[in-house]
């Protein structure tokens, strides 16, 4: 029987870090895995003139590193000696579409994720990434404040 799966969804944020700190703790108890997942929106890459885009692709390895030392690297280091099974995935896209995409995929138990806390009007002009999963996914969600 294989172990069951928490997946964490973390972007470098307080709440992602304690949505991951509360999946650890669960998965301590329940022998669960736990999987940290983050998603590099493009959004956040820089544009560039078209005659530049033809002469160089993007190169997403530079940035990488980058991101897994800011966001992934500091998780696993606080819960290196936890015994808890920790891997984690670095994707590029929109952070909804890919963490739906990876639920279907990997089915896991129960996906984590922070709670920001903002206000009802702010969701609702703004949207959250946590309240469109909720919406999107067929697994249970445990928001984290």
């Amino acid at each position: 029987m294989s172990k069951d799966l928490y997946l964490v969804a973390v972007d470098g944020s307080e709440w992602g870090n304690r949505a991951a700190d509360h999946a650890v703790g669960m998965a301590k108890t329940t022998g669960a895995e736990v999987c940290l997942i983050t998603v590099v929106p493009w959004k956040n890459i820089q544009p560039m003139a078209v005659d530049q885009a033809a002469h160089r692709p993007i190169d997403k390895s530079k940035e990488d590193p980058e991101t897994k030392a800011r966001i992934l690297d500091p998780i696993h280091n606080r819960h290196a000696d936890s015994g808890v099974d920790i891997s984690s995935e670095l994707h590029w896209g929109d952070p909804v579409d890919t963490i739906s995409q990876r639920v279907n995929e990997m089915k896991p138990k129960q996906i984590f994720t922070g709670r920001r806390g903002r206000s009802r009007v702010a969701d609702l002009v703004i949207g959250s990434v946590a309240n469109e999963l909720a919406h999107r996914v067929d697994r249970p969600i445990v928001l984290v404040p």
